[in-house]
């Protein structure tokens, strides 16, 4: 119900006529901005980052957002608890369900 009321909230817009704007909303996490800014305070993500940038890592990579990635999954600083907050909002989320531990780890492990 609270994703049909935000539907009905936007207005939409006729993408053929030019008299009309068309225009994007872009939703992101703040924990993603938390996980991209704290990567540069990892100082073991900081080595592989140098190391990306020297063109020394084949499986690491830099974004276009700038978040570092190895083997197409963000890396996750060891601070601040953010591993654990992943899980938690994982776990927890209105929009989530709670599949079982395995499940939810073995879902998480493709992106993170």
């Amino acid at each position: 119900m609270d994703v049909q009321d935000l539907s009905n909230r936007f207005v939409r817009l006729d993408i053929f006529d030019p008299s009309r704007v068309l225009a994007c909303v872009v939703v992101r996490s703040l924990l993603f901005e938390r996980i991209k800014a704290r990567q540069y305070d990892d100082p073991h993500l900081l080595v592989l980052r140098y190391t990306v940038l020297r063109g020394g890592a084949k499986e690491a990579v830099i974004g276009d957002d700038g978040v570092l990635q190895l083997q197409g999954r963000i890396c996750i600083p060891n601070m601040d608890g953010l591993r654990e907050l992943i899980f938690e909002e994982a776990h927890s989320s209105r929009y989530s369900i709670h599949p079982g531990t395995t499940k939810m780890h073995r879902d998480l492990k493709q992106y993170y």
